[in-house]
């Protein structure tokens, strides 16, 4: 297994022809809620983010990786990488399957692995965290399993419609002797 490769998936850079996959889940109200969405991206916008989509995590704080099926090089879904911060040496993390199909079948966990042991042997980070919605107990399984520790929550933190939902910190440690 190399370093962006699993068993079933491979992470890789995002591509001009993502743009419409891109736009398909941004753009889906089902997904405004974790991702804090507030309204759809233009073409345009999506388009300019593709093209400076090859700058360094380090120019631009965040990278985006794609998430394809090795046996159909299908697309189904992204792993991002935010609020990196060299001097500290911590990003958080974020998942999504765009593609409804292929929840449920290992593939986000696959994709949560490559990419911790990217950011902890490659980017040399000691510490990760996520924010994740405390309804939202399949993602919050997920991470927990793969070492992820609440740290924190935060009180009606995200409003939908006319209520208001906790958010949970979760954090994971480089170990010492990575």
């Amino acid at each position: 297994m190399s370093l962006l490769h699993g068993t079933n998936i491979k992470l890789r850079a995002v591509e001009p022809e993502d743009l419409d996959l891109l736009l398909e889940w941004e753009n889906d109200p089902e997904n405004w809620l974790v991702s804090g969405t507030l309204n759809p991206f233009s073409k345009s916008v999506m388009q300019a983010y593709i093209e400076n989509s090859h700058l360094s995590i380090y120019q631009t704080n965040q990278y985006r990786f794609m998430i394809e099926l090795l046996d159909s090089e299908i697309c189904i879904g992204s792993v991002d990488l935010f609020d990196f911060d060299p001097f500290h040496k911590r990003a958080g993390l974020g998942i999504l399957i765009g593609e409804k199909d292929y929840r449920g079948e290992g593939n986000a966990k696959q994709a949560l692995n490559l990419v911790i042991n990217y950011s902890f042997n490659h980017l040399d980070l000691h510490q990760l965290y996520c924010n994740i919605l405390s309804e939202n107990e399949v993602s919050l399984s997920l991470f927990r399993k793969q070492g992820f520790v609440n740290c924190g929550i935060k009180k009606d933190w995200i409003r939908d419609k006319s209520e208001y939902k906790d958010e949970i910190i979760l954090q994971l440690l480089k170990e010492k002797n990575d």
